[in-house]
Order: C-alpha cells, then sequence, then structure tokens
C-alpha cells in the first residue's frame, strides 16, 4: 500500500496568510494613503518583530488616520466640517519584516470631555498564528505637551510610552513593532 498525500490545508484549519492569495485582503496602492508628492506626506516605516527580534515576514500592517486637520469621513465625526479623508492603509510585511506607508501628519482630535488627543496613528497588525489582531498607536515625539496631555497615552506606563512613539529618520519617521518579549509594543483592548 502507497503513501497517501494528505489532504489541503484549508481555511478553517489555520490563521493564514490567505491575505496574498488571489483576492485577498491586499491591493497595490495599499500603502498610498496619499500620492507621492502630496504637501506634507512622509514615510513611515518600519518592522514587524516577533518575541525573540526576528522578523515576521507574513504579516499585515494597517493604519488609520485622521487628516492633517484631525478629520475623519465617518458618520461618528460630530464636527460639521468632517472630511472626505478616509485616511486608511494596509501593507504587507517583506521578508525582512518592513513595512510602510506614504500618509500626512494627523491633526489633534476632540475627545470626551473636552480633553484633545494627540496627533497619532492607529494601527493593527495582523499574522501567522495570531487569533486575533493586536491594535497599537504611533505618536509623534516633536508634540510632546500635546502626548503629555492626551487621555489614551496617559494611561501608559511611562517606562513604557516609547514603545508608542516613532522616531524621525531621513524620509519621515520609524515605528518598529515587537509583537511580545522585551520591549514589546504597547497594544489596546478595543
Amino acid at each position: 500500500m502507497g503513501a497517501s498525500t494528505p489532504p489541503a490545508t484549508t481555511p478553517s484549519q489555520t490563521v493564514g496568510p490567505f491575505y496574498a492569495l488571489p483576492g485577498g485582503i491586499l491591493w497595490a496602492e495599499g500603502p498610498e494613503v496619499v500620492a507621492d508628492g502630496t504637501p506634507g506626506s512622509f514615510l513611515l516605516r518600519g518592522r514587524l518583530l516577533d518575541g525573540a527580534g526576528d522578523p515576521i515576514p507574513d504579516g499585515v500592517v494597517e493604519i488609520w488616520q485622521a487628516d492633517a486637520r484631525g478629520r475623519f469621513d465617518h458618520p461618528d465625526d460630530p464636527r460639521p466640517e468632517s472630511s472626505s479623508w478616509q485616511g486608511f492603509g494596509r501593507c504587507p510585511t517583506d521578508a525582512d519584516g518592513e513595512f510602510w506607508f506614504r500618509t500626512v501628519k494627523p491633526g489633534p482630535l476632540p475627545a470626551p470631555g473636552g480633553a484633545t488627543e494627540a496627533p497619532h496613528i492607529n494601527v493593527t497588525v495582523l499574522a501567522r498564528g495570531m487569533l486575533n489582531r493586536v491594535v497599537t498607536r504611533v505618536y509623534f515625539p516633536d508634540e510632546e505637551q500635546a502626548n503629555a496631555a492626551d487621555p489614551v497615552l496617559s494611561t501608559v506606563d511611562p517606562a513604557r510610552r516609547g514603545t508608542l512613539l516613532a522616531t524621525p529618520d531621513d524620509q519621515g519617521y520609524r515605528f518598529d513593532i515587537r509583537i511580545q518579549g522585551d520591549d514589546e509594543t504597547v497594544f489596546f483592548a478595543i
């Protein structure tokens, strides 16, 4: 009796990465939140790393953010001057765990109780072996006063806040995401 071939893995048996298949969740312009040459645009680049510091080559990083005035095109934004800004991007990681987005710096946002959130970019990470996405934020180091008053950032242990700050580089900002281990990025339960 010869050896039989095991059945193919189906989506119900594994988490993925099925996003890379034709008709998956990726599209060519996914990292381009704004077009090249948009005034104020920059690259937000980083690496997705596991607990040992090794790159995660088959992850997906998504961002969602306000426009430069702090506006969203969303029905929950009560301001009459909300924009048509979508502010969404999606990028797969490469063999070195690298991802990138071309975007603009968001403006500050109103928060409940009259507070103001510092300019930030919301980040979602999906990867093989993760049953649930993880969510974090990117804050900007040149917004010290706004960051100090931010109602979300102020809930984070001061010793860990650095994991949420981007680092300026020659093309814009760098933001590495560490899923677990030493220097794990702070993730939020939402």
